[in-house]
């Protein structure tokens, strides 16, 4: 192109830029193949066609609906037409040419000053050249984006391919490990075939081991009786003999001699056998009452609240060694139940332990060995608290069921069931007599149960919310209640009547216990706060905390030294309380749910979710 910058036809020419526009024709373009992976899905292409061109029209929408709004709420501007000498000016800045623009403005200025410039020669430039330097620049701004694109198409190129090998890569991996299951589990069908042939004679042996130990039991249990009455009957005859000799300071000396031992044929001691006497002279006194007395006639007696428990001078006697807290090791562990152990019982004079749990049943064990002995079924669901009768022939349960159920070793089976609870109960207790059963329940109450009867004698009303736990004292007519209603009450079993209150805790009271000798009682709580009780004083004598997890159960030793707290931290705390120290036994998988002493306090006996039981000595 080429301008004309002067008037003067004499003038010369000058051409301030000479350039050959080229036109871009799509024909020249050096266009790169991709290759198509063969291993794509045709519907698979499509899909992602279709994604791309629905994502191009909703950005294209955003964009026109950004445009108008942006036109609503700014103005256009409008660009004017450009003069020539603006024009030229512009053109000699962009380029540099400054000693050529100072030379053009001087010459400029006095043509102009001369009025030698025509109105043509100074007005607007034409719009060809306008649209020739748009579209210059146009083509600049083109050639950034294409190589912009091209760089992004690289790079997307890179990835594509790098993605297409982890793709192969994965594709044979999980062939393989396809491979892999279909050949463990062609196994496993394999295995199940042939594990499945030996599954019934394991069940027959299973029922045969189970009926062979509950035989062998029932035989203990019948020599036990059989040694008690040739016991009886030998003091029997002994003391014939010394009566037909006359002697009665004989007689004296040898009744002194044989206080506190059975000396008659059925095997009963001083206190078994005051009940029996007074029981006999109340039924004697029945046939005396008018028509209109209420009471049943097969009633039991309480016996008079003046035992002396005979385990008192064996906990004093009971070695120290075996009550420090570090003295406990894991000694065995055996798989009890299907579903968490929920309650412990150990046989009066023998080394068998009953368990309850969640999977409805209860189990009879020898320990420490942990040989099954007998399996109870009956109740419609958790089995939530067990206890051996005080003469061990005979075992009482406690269920979710609403119902406490009466179990005799002798008929293998259930003898009785009561179902005045109106919801869950949590646990039952023997009274040292063995007519009288104790349960607490999810309905607010406690009930005292008759075992000649047949019925509830009384019903202990008086906590606000549900009764977590009972337990009777050894050889005595007082009971220990704790509830949710964070108290405990001490009630007089003879009345039904609550005679002392216990206020401390800031939660729900999940169990209480009394020590052996009856003085001090220990309770735990749902945040894992334990206390020990003076029972004389009703004031709590030391509290310390083994939270936050809950505290499931609380239990002393024989001594009355160390109490153990089942945690829900799957641990066991071990306190002692001569000295503050707290321990811990770690073993459980699980929550532990419930523990117990030996009376002789040579081990430690624990249950928890893990549905485990644990011996620890």
């Amino acid at each position: 192109m080429e301008t004309k910058m002067a008037a003067d036809p004499e003038a010369d020419k000058y051409y301030l830029e000479k350039e050959q526009i080229t036109v871009d024709s799509d024909d020249e373009f050096q266009y790169e193949e991709v290759p198509v992976d063969e291993d794509f899905v045709a519907a698979d292409l499509e899909e992602d066609l279709d994604a791309a061109v629905r994502t191009i029209r909703v950005s294209e929408e955003d964009a026109q609906a950004t445009a108008r709004k942006d036109g609503m709420s700014k103005p256009s501007v409008t660009q004017h037409p450009e003069v020539i000498d603006d024009f030229v000016r512009n053109f000699l800045v962009r380029i540099g040419l400054t000693r050529t623009l100072d030379c053009f403005q001087t010459e400029w200025y006095e043509l102009q000053q001369r009025g030698l410039l025509h109105e043509e020669d100074i007005g607007v430039v034409p719009d060809i050249y306008m649209r020739n330097q748009n579209l210059d620049n146009e083509i600049k701004f083109l050639k950034r984006d294409v190589e912009k694109y091209k760089d992004a198409a690289m790079k997307a190129k890179e990835t594509y391919v790098k993605l297409r090998k982890e793709r192969d890569y994965h594709r044979m991996h999980h062939k393989r490990v396809v491979q892999e299951k279909n050949k463990l589990i062609t196994d496993i069908k394999r295995l199940k075939r042939h594990y499945a042939q030996y599954e019934p004679t394991l069940q027959q042996l299973k029922k045969k081991y189970e009926v062979a130990m509950k035989e062998k039991m029932l035989s203990k249990l019948e020599r036990d009786r059989a040694m008690g009455q040739v016991t009886g009957l030998q003091s029997t005859l002994k003391s014939m003999e010394s009566f037909k000799g006359g002697s009665v300071t004989t007689q004296k000396a040898n009744g002194q001699s044989r206080r506190g031992v059975p000396v008659d044929g059925t095997g009963y001691g001083p206190t078994q056998r005051m009940l029996v006497e007074e029981r006999q002279k109340a039924m004697m006194d029945v046939k005396e009452f008018p028509q209109d007395y209420k009471r049943h006639p097969n009633d039991s007696e309480f016996p008079p609240d003046t035992g002396v428990n005979p385990y008192l001078n064996q906990a004093k006697a009971l070695p120290g060694h075996l009550t420090r807290t570090g003295g406990f090791r894991l000694s065995n562990t055996f798989q009890a139940h299907s579903h968490p152990v929920s309650s412990l019982s150990l046989h009066p004079r023998k080394q068998i332990l009953a368990t309850s749990s969640d999977d409805h049943t209860w189990k009879m064990w020898s320990v420490p060995g942990g040989d099954i002995i007998m399996t109870g079924e009956g109740h419609m669901d958790w089995v939530s608290g067990c206890d051996f009768h005080p003469s061990g022939s005979k075992l009482a349960t406690s269920s979710g069921d609403t119902t406490v159920k009466i179990w005799d070793f002798s008929k293998a089976e259930c003898i009785h069931t009561f179902t005045d609870h109106t919801h869950a109960v949590w646990g039952c207790t023997w009274h040292s007599c063995g007519d009288f059963l104790a349960s607490c329940s999810l309905d607010n109450t406690s009930k005292v149960w008759d075992l000649n009867s047949l019925r509830c004698r009384y019903t202990l009303r008086g906590h606000a919310d549900s009764v977590n736990s009972i337990e009777f004292l050894p050889y005595s007519n007082t009971l220990l209640t704790s509830s949710a209603d964070k108290t405990m009450s001490l009630w007089d079993a003879r009345m039904g009547l609550c005679a002392q209150t216990f206020y401390g805790h800031l939660h729900s009271v999940n169990y209480a216990t009394f020590n052996l000798k009856g003085d001090m009682v220990a309770s735990c709580d749902s945040y894992g706060t334990a206390k020990v009780w003076d029972v004389r004083a009703v004031a709590p004598i030391v509290s310390f905390e083994t939270g936050p997890h809950p505290a499931n159960r609380v239990g002393f030793d024989p001594s009355g030294t160390v109490l153990a707290i089942a945690s829900n931290d799957s641990t066991i705390k071990m306190y002692e309380l001569s000295n503050g120290k707290l321990s811990s036994l770690v073993g459980h998988e699980d929550a532990v749910q419930c523990l117990l002493f030996d009376r002789s306090g040579e081990f430690l006996v624990s249950g928890g979710s893990d549905c485990t039981v644990r011996i620890w000595s």
